[in-house]
């Protein structure tokens, strides 16, 4: 009987110190400070600056439309990635008019329209003219630049006031971490420039807070343009939907989010004489489109 009690005395001294220690423990946790959560930011609101005055649907063919150039009453040349084909498309019937085969397919990226001859850039540097590229035989040459698949050309357009072309980048430069650049291709020589005219930095303190692992990440340039009335040079960036218009040494002036919805990947810019802007996005489950834009 005597060990039976001595037993159930051990045990009860167990349980108690059991739960001393389970007190203890809870209140040191108790007075511990919590660690506190990490909140996700928020979401860059579209700019207000920003308006789309119309729409218009372009065919399946041009779902991944990668580049337009504006050609009046109504029409738009356009490539897109994967065919080395110039579209006539019009906004009026919504229909292709035509359609003018200058090379195997590829990823064809931007389009630029000087007279009577048409160039376009594909994503490894290679820049192809097409002369009298409206009429039943078109010439068709290609040009190789210094530019490579690494650089992945994105944007071309025609500077009328230098007589050249401009391509910007979208990948990575060879040289330098921090910038990406914007080459001259001379319509006299038909040579790109060894170095680039000017550097988009990717330190700009008018970028979007870079969230990236990469810094080639913050700034991915999807086209350029220049706005025929100003000389005003456009860039638009299609991972992160973005509008910008640069200084003539490339840094921002001024930089307009672009509402996730209304720009899905904003690929194309194109002016009309008058200064008129539309920019052309591909499509994903919607079909591509072409909008005619106004900046408040």
């Amino acid at each position: 009987m005597k060990r039976i009690q001595i037993i159930l005395a051990s045990l009860l001294l167990s349980c108690a110190m059991l739960a001393c220690d389970n007190g203890n423990a809870q209140a040191m946790a108790e007075g511990k400070p919590k660690k506190a959560k990490k909140q996700k930011k928020a979401p860059e609101a579209a700019s207000a600056a920003v308006l789309v005055n119309q729409k218009w649907e372009v065919p399946e063919i041009l779902r991944e439309v990668s580049g337009i150039a504006y050609l009046g009453n109504g029409q738009f040349a356009c490539v897109q990635d994967e065919a080395g084909v110039i579209f006539i498309y019009n906004t009026k019937t919504q229909k292709i008019d035509r359609q003018v085969t200058f090379g195997a397919a590829g990823d064809y990226e931007g389009i630029a329209l000087v007279g009577t001859t048409a160039y376009v850039v594909r994503s490894d540097g290679h820049l192809f003219e097409v002369a009298d590229w409206q009429s039943q035989a078109p010439r068709i040459q290609e040009h190789t630049t210094l530019l490579t698949e690494a650089h992945n050309v994105e944007g071309l357009t025609y500077d009328p006031k230098n007589e050249r072309l401009l391509l910007a980048i979208k990948g990575e430069e060879a040289n330098g971490a921090d910038y990406k650049g914007v080459y001259a291709f001379s319509l006299g020589a038909k040579k790109l420039s060894a170095e680039p005219i000017f550097k988009l930095s990717l330190r700009d303190s008018l970028l979007a807070p870079n969230q990236k692992k990469s810094l080639s990440k913050a700034w991915q340039p999807s086209e350029i343009a220049i706005h025929p009335k100003t000389g005003d040079i456009y860039l638009t960036e299609a991972s992160n939907p973005q509008l910008f218009i640069l200084n003539q040494d490339g840094s921002i002036r001024s930089r307009h989010k672009l509402s996730d919805t209304a720009f899905y990947k904003p690929e194309g810019i194109a002016f009309s004489p008058e200064g008129e802007l539309y920019i052309s996005n591909e499509g994903k489950k919607e079909q591509g489109n072409i909008l005619l834009v106004s900046l408040k």
